[in-house]
């Protein structure tokens, strides 16, 4: 009896795992950086759906969703404020955030590669379509304009940067939304800080 006590009070203490006591951190710097202890992001919930760009279906590769505890929350948040703002109409669509303990995510891996998402404080996130289709859209045509801009300048709340795309049509909203001119007219690129 004893003894039972002494093992229920030790588990109890204890952390679960040892994920438990591991605490997320982004090192490096995005585009030459590392992650440690990364959170990876569900493949699919209630509010978000995540969407493999090289296969070209959902849900993304578990691999390709791993990001810092912060970066993770913060996806997770704008979806639920997506779906709030939004109540009727397709999920927030979710590209590519890192690999799982970061590192290189060049071409070898498929696609066009990223020059960042190294150290999970980088996520993709498609424009919504007009069609309501969960996927992305093929040309800037098909961009729901309105939902796409609430998501960029949601986004830019708590961003460091958000990258769009030239030809989408989309506004700068803060001096942080930068446009890129290759890869971004179908998702915009947030980076959270540290």
């Amino acid at each position: 009896m004893r003894l039972a006590l002494v093992v229920l009070v030790a588990l109890a203490l204890l952390p679960e795992s040892a994920d438990a006591a591991c605490r997320s951190q982004a090192l490096g710097l995005p585009q030459a950086g590392r992650l440690a202890c990364g959170v990876q992001l569900p493949g699919e919930t209630d509010a978000l759906v995540t969407w493999d760009f090289v296969l070209g279906r959902s849900p993304n590769r578990g691999w390709r969703r791993w990001g810092t505890s912060k970066l993770v929350r913060e996806v997770e948040q704008i979806s639920i404020d997506y779906g709030v703002r939004f109540p009727i109409g397709p999920r927030l669509v979710v590209g590519d955030l890192s690999r799982r303990h970061g590192g290189p995510f060049g071409v070898e891996f498929g696609g066009v590669g990223h020059a960042s998402h190294q150290n999970g404080l980088d996520v993709d996130i498609y424009y919504p379509r007009l069609d309501g289709i969960e996927i992305p859209p093929e040309k800037p045509s098909l961009i729901d304009h309105l939902r796409a801009q609430w998501l960029v300048n949601r986004a830019a709340r708590d961003a460091q940067f958000v990258f769009i795309g030239p030809h989408t049509g989309l506004r700068r909203s803060h001096p942080w939304v930068q446009f890129l001119p290759a890869y971004h007219d179908n998702h915009f690129h947030m980076r959270i800080r540290p």
